[in-house]
């Protein structure tokens, strides 16, 4: 891969955080509070990210979306689009389960589907042997 590649890579990579980080607001104790989770949508469900997980990324499933991040409670002028980023599969775990989503799979983000706090067992297990 050439130099230019790989800082397009990048450049898009960080469009990406930005878009879905960029959502924030000053609680005016200069304190920045995070209003926005990262949330994405593939084939019909919503995928979370999860941290300090160990994961092998395989071929591309197709296209998830982030929805834009809406911290203001209302319609704004020029409301942003969902963004779009390639799906991977996980090695080891079903799509209904877990995905990686970004520019390239090596900048791939792991996301889990699921509800409530508690972790689906096969992911936990992946967080323990981390």
């Amino acid at each position: 891969m050439s130099w230019s590649e790989r800082f397009a890579g990048s450049l898009l990579t960080a469009a990406m955080v930005l878009t879905v980080t960029g959502c924030t607001a000053d609680s005016g104790g200069g304190e920045v509070e995070a209003s926005c989770a990262f949330e994405v949508t593939y084939q019909g469900r919503t995928y979370r990210d999860v941290a300090n997980v160990d994961f092998t990324v395989t071929h591309e499933r197709g296209t998830a979306t982030t929805p834009p991040c809406d911290d203001t409670g209302g319609p704004e002028e020029g409301e942003a689009e969902d963004a779009e980023a390639s799906a991977y599969g996980v090695k080891g775990l079903p799509p209904e389960t877990a995905i990686a989503v970004g520019g390239s799979p090596e900048d791939a983000v792991f996301v889990v589907s699921y509800s409530g706090s508690t972790l689906p067992p096969e992911i936990q297990e992946l967080i323990d042997r981390s």
